[in-house]
């Protein structure tokens, strides 16, 4: 159990961390070679840019979240409290819809770099089926950070509790 709740924690960060790591050393690394040897690696303008796709996608599931997201809160928080409730809820349900499409057709994109064995541009044996499948991975796991925000956001409804309604950027 404690390393379920270390996942759940800690997984977008992680997966945000490792790529961008990754990415930031090929770049720093090839931009030394190409101009100390005159020489570059031919995938290293084309890796960094897939793994932008896992830390763009991470990303958004991080910030669903932790609710930075954006947001008309300025508004909302002039609602009543059921209002805000449903406006919480009609969130949740646009975000699980939105998602549910994206992984519907990235999934199909995914199967079909598979099928044709598609590799990475400028490498011998990196599928790129392995990049694009941060989207439907990323979208999934925003779903369940969505329920999680509808379990707590229901539970401070039942209880009378203010919901975490943040009207600006700096969270005054």
């Amino acid at each position: 159990m404690p390393i379920i709740r270390w996942l759940d924690r800690n997984v977008e960060r992680v997966v945000i961390l490792v790529s961008y790591t990754v990415m930031a050393l090929i770049v720093f690394v090839e931009v030394i070679r190409r101009f100390t040897i005159s020489e570059q690696a031919p995938w290293s303008s084309t890796i960094p840019v897939y793994l932008f796709l896992w830390i763009v996608w991470a990303g958004c599931a991080y910030n669903v979240r932790i609710r930075t997201h954006l947001r008309f809160d300025e508004l909302r928080v002039r609602f009543s409290y059921t209002a805000q409730f449903a406006c919480l809820m009609l969130d949740a349900l646009l975000w699980i819809v939105f998602s549910a499409i994206i992984i519907y057709f990235t999934v199909h994109q995914v199967q079909l770099a598979r099928d044709n064995f598609a590799i990475v541009q400028g490498t011998d044996d990196v599928m790129q089926w392995w990049f694009y499948l941060a989207t439907p991975l990323a979208f999934s796991l925003l779903i369940i950070r969505v329920l999680q925000n509808v379990y707590e956001d229901v539970a401070k409804y039942r209880r009378g509790q203010p919901f975490e309604i943040q009207t600006s950027i700096l969270g005054d």
